[in-house]
This record gives C-alpha cells, sequence and structure tokens, in this order.
C-alpha cells in the first residue's frame, strides 16, 4: 500500500524545488568569483578550482550520507542542515587568506549541498506523486534551479560590482538563510507506509551493484559532472581571457539557466514516450558536438552565448531521466540513497573536471585540452547509456506479479 500522506503533494514538491532551486544555483554562480578572489588573494586559479572540486567531491560522497537520512528519518531535518552550511561555507570564503581556507570553506558547501540539494530531496518528491507523474516531478527540481541560476547569475554579478566580493557573499549566505522556514514543511520524519520496508540499507545496495545497468547509468552521469563543474566555473575566466567583457560570461551562463528550464521540462514529458536511457544517449551526444563546436568556431559574444544556450537544453535534463532510471530499478523506498551513489560518480566527475581545467590552465594558459576532453567523455556517455535494460529489478516484477 502507498505510504501515508500528510500533506497535499504539490506542497512537498513546491517547498523542495525552492530549496533546491536557490541551493543549486548559488553554487553554480561561484565562477563568477574565481578572477576577484584569486586577483585579490594573489593566487593562482588552480587552489579556487580545487577548493570548488572538493566542495563537488564531499557533495559527491555526502549525498548518499544525506540520502539515507532523507528517507529513513525525513528531508526536512537534512535540508534544514544543507541550508546552515551553504551559509557557513559562504562566509569562510569571505575569511580566507590562502588556498586552504577556501578549501575548508569547500567542503562546507560540500556539505550543504549534500543536504539541500537535488539528491537529499528527489526521494520525497518522488514518493510525494504516483510513478507515472514520477519523472515530471522530479523534472520541476531541475527546472526550479534552472529557473534560479537564470535569476542568480545576474543577481550576484550586480552585488559584486556594488559591494565587492566579500560582501557579495555574505549577502548571498543572507539569500540562502530565507530557505530555512521552507525545511519545515518538507516531512520531517521517515516515510510512515502500513507494510514494512522489503529492504533494509545494505540489500539495497547489494541489489544495486549486482545491476549492470546501474554502472552504466552510474559511469555515464560522471560525464555530467566533468561537463557542468567545468563549464560553469571556468566559462567566465575563459570569455574574459579572449578578450570578451564580463558580461559575455555572466549572459552566457543565463542563457545554461534559462534553456535549461525548457530542456529539463522536455525531459520531464520525454519518459512519457521515449525510453529514458535513449533520451541520455542523445543528451551526451549533443553536449560532444557543442563542445567541439568550441574548438572550431570563432570566439565571439554570439557564438559564446548561442552556444550556451544550446548546452543549457542538455543540463539538468539528465537529473530527473537518471534519478527516475533508478526508480524504474528499484522503486522509492532507497531512492535518494540509491540516487546518491549515482551522483557519487556525478561529483567525482565535477571533481576531475575542476582539478584538470585549473591545472592545465595555470599550466598552459589555455582551455583547449578540456575541451578536447569534454567532448570525448560525452561521446563516452552516450555509448554507456544505450545498453541500459530499462525495466524493474526482478524483485520489484515478483512483487508486482504477486500484487
Amino acid at each position: 500500500m502507498n505510504a501515508v500522506r500528510i500533506r497535499p503533494d504539490w506542497v512537498t514538491v513546491m517547498a523542495a524545488c525552492l530549496i533546491t532551486g536557490l541551493a543549486m544555483s548559488l553554487r553554480q554562480v561561484l565562477g563568477l568569483y574565481l578572477r576577484p578572489v584569486t586577483m585579490d588573494l594573489g593566487i593562482g586559479r588552480e587552489p579556487f578550482s580545487n577548493a570548488m572540486a572538493l566542495a563537488n567531491l564531499v557533495w559527491g560522497f555526502g549525498a548518499i550520507l544525506f540520502g539515507f537520512l532523507a528517507d529513513k528519518y525525513g528531508a526536512g531535518r537534512t535540508a534544514a542542515i544543507g541550508v546552515l552550511c551553504s551559509m557557513a561555507g559562504f562566509f569562510l570564503i569571505t575569511q580566507a587568506s590562502t588556498g586552504t581556507g577556501l578549501l575548508v570553506a569547500g567542503v562546507l558547501l560540500g556539505i550543504g549541498s549534500s543536504g539541500s540539494g537535488v539528491t537529499a530531496l528527489v526521494g520525497a518528491v518522488g514518493r510525494a506523486v504516483p510513478p507515472e507523474q514520477r519523472t515530471a516531478a522530479i523534472a520541476s527540481l531541475g527546472m526550479a534551479t534552472g529557473i534560479a541560476t537564470f535569476l542568480a547569475y545576474p543577481y550576484v554579478h550586480v552585488l559584486i560590482e556594488a559591494f565587492g566580493w566579500r560582501t557579495s557573499l555574505l549577502l548571498v549566505a543572507g539569500t540562502v538563510a530565507l530557505t530555512l522556514p521552507l525545511t519545515m514543511i518538507l516531512p520531517g520524519g521517515p516515510v510512515t507506509a502500513v507494510t514494512v520496508r522489503a529492504q533494509t540499507m545494505i540489500e539495497a545496495f547489494r541489489e544495486a551493484f549486482a545491476t549492470p545497468s546501474f554502472w552504466l547509468l552510474t559511469f555515464g552521469f560522471f560525464v555530467c559532472g566533468f561537463h557542468v563543474a567545468f563549464y560553469s566555473v571556468h566559462l567566465p575566466a575563459f570569455v574574459q581571457d579572449q578578450g570578451l567583457g564580463a558580461w559575455v560570461g555572466v549572459w552566457s551562463l543565463m542563457a545554461v539557466g534559462i534553456a535549461n528550464i525548457i530542456g529539463t521540462w522536455l525531459a520531464g514529458q520525454s519518459g512519457r514516450f521515449f525510453q529514458k536511457r535513449t533520451v541520455l544517449t542523445t543528451i551526451y551526444f549533443a553536449r560532444t558536438v557543442l563542445f567541439f563546436g568550441l574548438l572550431v568556431l570563432p570566439i565571439t559574444p554570439l557564438t559564446i552565448i548561442a552556444t550556451s544556450a544550446l548546452l543549457g537544453l542538455f543540463w539538468l535534463s539528465t537529473i530527473p531521466l537518471t534519478s527516475a532510471l533508478v526508480g524504474t530499478f528499484f522503486g522509492t523506498s532507497w531512492m535518494s540513497m540509491l540516487f546518491g551513489f549515482v551522483f557519487l560518480s556525478h561529483q567525482l566527475g565535477s571533481f576531475l573536471g575542476l582539478v584538470l581545467a585549473g591545472r592545465f590552465y595555470d599550466a598552459t594558459h589555455s582551455y583547449t585540452l578540456m575541451w578536447w576532453i569534454s567532448a570525448g567523455l560525452g561521446l563516452v556517455a552516450g555509448l554507456l547509456n544505450l545498453p541500459i535494460k530499462e525495466r524493474p529489478v526482478p524483485r520489484l516484477l515478483a512483487a508486482a506479479a504477486a500484487g
């Protein structure tokens, strides 16, 4: 039988969207701080990039822990912890004087994203709606992030220009605090069900690790993280290196955000008409073409903004498809936790992308090699998603037959 619901579906989904949208969008705008922070502190780009890489790595490992906590004890508590840690992380960047200080801030930002990002809340949203609406409901988290990102870039850009990077980060921390009351709307305790859970946590992991399609999905998602982290953090600096104004980077990432709204909505609806693995393969192949385009097209404001807009269509559109496949494979009982493991791969990709970008740039003063690597990885990810078998595990098939 279904879990007992104590609040309307739309209330849970809306609260989760607002929390996730603000948490993830304000994390993504940190690329705007790369140049001002490193120039003010007198350090290279590698320390800042490494701090953001560490934040993504901590987010990846924390996604499993916070996914487990959200599934077992409720999403409200984990989201509140995440919001508080994000606030502390933004504050500590303002106090940093060396690369080590940035690393500490990165750890807190990673924990914050683990608790208040999409990975911790995807299970609550997935359980709040009927199975046939699950992909679309999860897509709303990505759409909320796209809308928030579209607004966050000009918002933070204006704050930096008006108040400087340190004060602007304090204002960003205050903005994150606005989501703290929303955490009380989310389910605050464990999901109450009429029947006892069919699996323990260990059994859920054992079943997932024995499913080949789960590993293909996980390895493919690694590439998504590599792309998103590298592009969002280093694009503002890249365009200025090409002699373009800072506004080009801002408008480009805004274009990513607004196109992401459309792309994520389309991804959420596509599950009704196409196999999710097919759509994921298309997304990764499209990214390959776009990254290759940055190697051969002239670098002008038009090409950068247009490429960013097209890339935005394939930005977070992977999340509803990937997380919905986890629900398809294994059900929703441990959905946040298992998606957290898949997301760990995503964050390992983010970590590697940022570490390599910082190191290659400081060594060569160019991002050319990173564009080549990004294009090649997109091709690999597309090929990995092709063999995925989109069906429930035998345990769920047997339960459906018995029911």
